[in-house]
C-alpha cells in the first residue's frame, strides 16, 4: 500500500510539472490588456452550421445573426441539416438560411456535414465570393456586436479566431453549470491569456471564424475525428498558424444538463483527444523543438498528460483496494493517499472556479445564489473526469448529437441574470 501512495503521489508532481505553468495565465490578465484597432475593411462572411435534429433552437440563432450590428448585406447564412429526422430544414430556410440537406449514414460526425456544406457552397458561388466563415452550433446566441467585433481581429490580419462562450442554461442544475464555468475558465484564463502572450489559443467546437485561404489550403474541411475541432487547431499550429481570441465577441450556447447527456460529450472528447494523440502526436512534438515552438508544447500538454495521468491514477487505485481487499492488507494508508489527493483536488477546481466566478460576475446569466452554489460543486463536476479518463481507454466512442431543447430569445437569457 505504500508503494500505491507513492505512486499516487509521483503522479500528482507530474500533473502539477506539467501544467505549472498555466499559473502565469492567471496572472498575465491583471497586468496586461489586448487592444483592438477601430475602423478597417468590412468583409464578406458565410456563417456555416450543422445541424441534426434541432428545429427546437436553430430559428432563434439565426434570428440573433440576422439581428446584428453588422451589415446585412455582408453575412449569408448556410444550414446543412445532416442525416435530419424532424423539421429542422423548413425551419432554417423559413427562418431565412440558405438549406442543404444531406443523409449519409455512414460518414456520421460534424465534421463531414461541414465539408459536405463547403462544397455545396462552392459550387453555388463563385471562387471568392466569401473572405471568411463563422462556424457555429444551432444551439448558439449571438451577441448583437458579436460578427462586427470579430471582423476587428479579422482586419488585423488574424486569420483563425475564437470568441467568448458563454451559457444560455448556466443555473439549470450543476452539470450545466460545471460545464459552463469550464467553458468560461477556457475563455479568460486559457484563450485570453494565450492571446495577451502572443502564442495561440485553439478553437472550441463553436464560435469561431476561418479565413477562406485557410480552407483552400485543405481543400475544405478535412477534419473528421471525434473531436475535429481540436483537430483543426493542433493542425494549423503544427503548420505555424496563429489561433487568436476576439474577447468582446461573445456567444451564449447550451450545456447539457442530465448527466447520461454530458458523460456521452465528455467521452466523446476524451476519445477525440486519444485520436488526435494518435495522429498528430509525433509531429506536434516535433513543432516543439523544430518550430521552437511554445504553441506546440501548450497543445502537447494540454492533450496528452490528462487524460493518461487520469487513467493511470486510476487503475493503480482500484488495483490497490481489490488487493487490499483480498489479501487483507490494510488499505488505511492507501484511502488515506486518496483522500489527500481528493481533498488537493478539490481545492485546485475550487480556485480555479472562484477566480473564474468572480471575474465573470456580471456576464453570467443566473442568480447570485446559483453562482456562489455551483461554486461549490464544480470540482465535483470536474471528478467525473476521472472515470471517463478511465474507461475511454477500453470503450468505442462513436459520434452522438446531444439534443437542445431550450428554446430561448438572447433578451430572456439576459434576464436570468438580472
Amino acid at each position: 500500500m505504500k508503494t500505491i501512495s507513492f505512486i499516487n503521489y509521483i503522479i500528482a508532481l507530474l500533473f502539477s510539472l506539467c501544467f505549472s505553468y498555466q499559473l502565469l495565465y492567471l496572472v498575465v490578465p491583471l497586468f496586461k490588456k489586448n487592444k483592438l484597432k477601430k475602423g478597417g475593411r468590412l468583409h464578406n462572411y458565410g456563417v456555416l452550421i450543422a445541424a441534426r435534429n434541432e428545429e427546437t433552437v436553430i430559428s432563434q440563432l439565426i434570428e440573433s445573426i440576422k439581428k446584428q450590428s453588422y451589415p446585412k448585406e455582408l453575412i449569408n447564412i448556410f444550414v446543412v441539416a445532416d442525416n435530419c429526422t424532424d423539421n429542422t430544414a423548413s425551419v432554417a430556410r423559413e427562418a431565412g438560411a440558405t438549406v442543404w440537406e444531406r443523409f449519409d449514414k455512414r460518414n456520421i460526425g460534424k465534421g463531414y456535414a461541414l465539408d459536405f456544406l463547403l462544397d455545396r457552397i462552392g459550387e453555388s458561388y463563385p471562387e471568392n465570393a466569401f473572405d471568411g466563415y463563422f462556424v457555429f452550433d444551432a444551439d448558439n446566441l449571438l451577441d448583437e456586436n458579436y460578427i462586427w467585433e470579430m471582423n476587428q481581429s479579422f482586419t488585423e490580419g488574424n486569420r483563425i479566431i475564437t470568441s467568448y462562450r458563454n451559457s444560455k442554461n448556466y443555473g439549470d442544475n450543476w452539470i450545466s453549470a460545471g460545464n459552463s464555468l469550464w467553458f468560461l475558465r477556457e475563455s479568460q484564463y486559457l484563450s485570453r491569456s494565450r492571446m495577451l502572450l502572443g502564442t495561440s489559443c485553439a478553437v472550441s467546437g463553436t464560435g469561431f471564424l476561418i479565413h477562406n485561404q485557410i480552407l483552400k489550403k485543405y481543400g475544405g474541411w478535412k477534419f473528421f475525428l471525434l473531436t475535429e475541432d481540436i483537430e483543426f487547431s493542433i493542425s494549423n499550429i503544427i503548420d505555424g498558424e496563429r489561433i487568436a481570441y476576439c474577447e468582446s465577441a461573445m456567444l451564449y450556447d447550451e450545456q447539457p444538463r442530465k448527466f447520461s447527456q454530458s458523460w456521452t460529450q465528455r467521452m466523446r472528447w476524451a476519445k477525440g483527444n486519444l485520436q488526435v494523440c494518435q495522429k498528430y502526436g509525433v509531429n506536434l512534438i516535433k513543432s516543439i523543438f523544430k518550430n521552437r515552438s511554445f504553441a506546440s508544447y501548450d497543445m502537447a500538454i494540454t492533450i496528452f498528460p490528462a487524460t493518461i495521468l487520469a487513467a493511470l491514477s486510476s487503475a493503480i487505485n482500484l488495483f490497490g483496494m481489490a488487493y487490499g481487499i483480498v489479501s487483507k492488507d490494510s488499505i488505511v494508508i492507501l484511502i488515506s493517499s486518496i483522500m489527500e489527493s481528493i481533498m488537493s483536488a478539490y481545492l485546485l477546481f475550487f480556485v480555479m472556479g472562484f477566480i473564474t466566478t468572480i471575474t465573470e460576475w456580471k456576464k453570467i446569466c443566473s442568480s447570485a445564489f446559483k453562482k456562489i452554489l455551483y461554486l461549490f460543486t464544480f470540482p465535483f463536476f470536474m471528478f467525473t473526469y476521472i472515470p471517463i479518463a478511465f474507461a475511454v481507454l477500453f470503450k468505442r466512442v462513436e459520434w452522438k448529437p446531444i439534443k437542445h431543447k431550450n428554446s430561448i430569445t438572447l433578451k430572456e437569457v439576459r434576464e436570468l441574470g438580472s
